[in-house]
């Protein structure tokens, strides 16, 4: 079942966040430990502006548990969304400058998919496709035709998934000293009829 995030998933929210931080490398994981910083970013999520904030996500539960979950945003809201967690590292006693994400990766007037993830014990059973569907009918709910996202270019089988999506390149990104693929999908009420 594909529900709204709620602010009481944002531990959990922060432990399947972890993968992507630890796969983007991100520098702030050198200088934090990773319990204080899951705490960090558990905190943030209770924020709905953040980028991971618990407005901004959808959650796949099987059986009471999250197997999967996925944020995204307008790109216009980029300037802002990482806000709350600056002053969660400000509040914590740390430079609110350190912060996770420093790299811009949305394209304008784009509904940007920031990030989906899946447990690796519920993977292979679709739910990354069910949630990619679902938030793009919220972008489209939300009056947006082009939704789009990043891929790591060393992730062939996530590009993969993303282009038999219907999702294509449009350009190419670094984001934490990493190549990534902007890839997009033009959305119409047509896509979801069945």
């Amino acid at each position: 079942m594909i529900r709204m995030a709620t602010q009481n998933d944002r531990m959990e929210i922060a432990k399947l966040l972890w993968v992507i931080f630890e796969d983007m490398e991100l520098p702030l994981l050198k200088k934090i430990s990773k319990n204080k910083l899951l705490e960090m970013v558990a905190e943030s999520v209770a924020d709905p502006t953040y980028r991971f904030g618990f407005k901004r996500g959808l959650v796949y539960e099987v059986n009471g548990e999250i197997a999967g979950i996925i944020f995204g945003y307008p790109a216009e809201d980029e300037p802002i969304i990482d806000e709350p967690f600056r002053n969660v590292l400000l509040k914590n006693g740390f430079d609110p400058n350190d912060n996770l994400f420093v790299d811009k990766e949305t394209l304008p007037d784009e509904w940007y998919i920031d990030s989906v993830v899946v447990n690796g014990k519920f993977r292979g059973m679709g739910i990354g496709s069910a949630l990619l569907n679902e938030m793009s009918k919220t972008a489209l709910d939300a009056g947006y035709h082009t939704i789009g996202l990043n891929v790591d270019m060393a992730n062939p089988k996530a590009r993969k998934l993303y282009a038999n999506l219907g999702y294509k390149k449009v350009a190419d990104l670094v984001i934490s000293d990493h190549q990534y693929e902007h890839m997009c999908k033009t959305l119409s009420v047509d896509s979801f009829r069945k």
